[in-house]
């Protein structure tokens, strides 16, 4: 008799565990404002983009910001492909700042981070971020 009763404590705590998750505010809650793009020619093909915003979830939501603000650079200046060199978010205050370091170029960089601008410039359309 006590087995079908772990069974059901079992069930109801998983159900629990699912409506706790659903419930999760940063999940259900997401409305971020975008502060901003500075863009810094590094070299000729190497740009940093600074971003700033509120309202982020995590390190991932600012990440995107700049790896839209590259894309959309990519474009404005007849580029094609980015290549993610390296990003550093920071969180102060309720504001996340992200420097994001992308190379630029006309045919598809080695590497395993690199972006198709067009592909996502169309996504960050579809999401809301803005770019430069």
């Amino acid at each position: 008799m006590s087995k079908p009763f772990h069974i059901a404590v079992t069930g109801l705590a998983l159900a629990s565990l699912t409506a706790c998750e659903a419930s999760d505010p940063t999940q259900d809650y997401f409305a971020p404002e975008y502060l901003g793009i500075e863009t810094r020619k590094l070299d000729d093909d190497i740009v940093s983009f600074l971003v700033r915003m509120t309202g982020a979830r995590t390190n991932a939501d600012v990440a995107d910001y700049g790896k839209c603000a590259a894309a959309q650079y990519a474009l404005i200046r007849g580029f094609g492909f980015a290549r993610h060199v390296r990003t550093n978010v920071q969180e102060r205050g309720g504001i996340w700042a992200a420097d994001a370091v992308y190379t630029i170029s006309a045919a598809l960089p080695e590497g395993l981070q690199t972006i198709d601008a067009e592909v996502v410039v169309e996504e960050c359309t579809e999401n809301g971020i803005p770019t430069v």
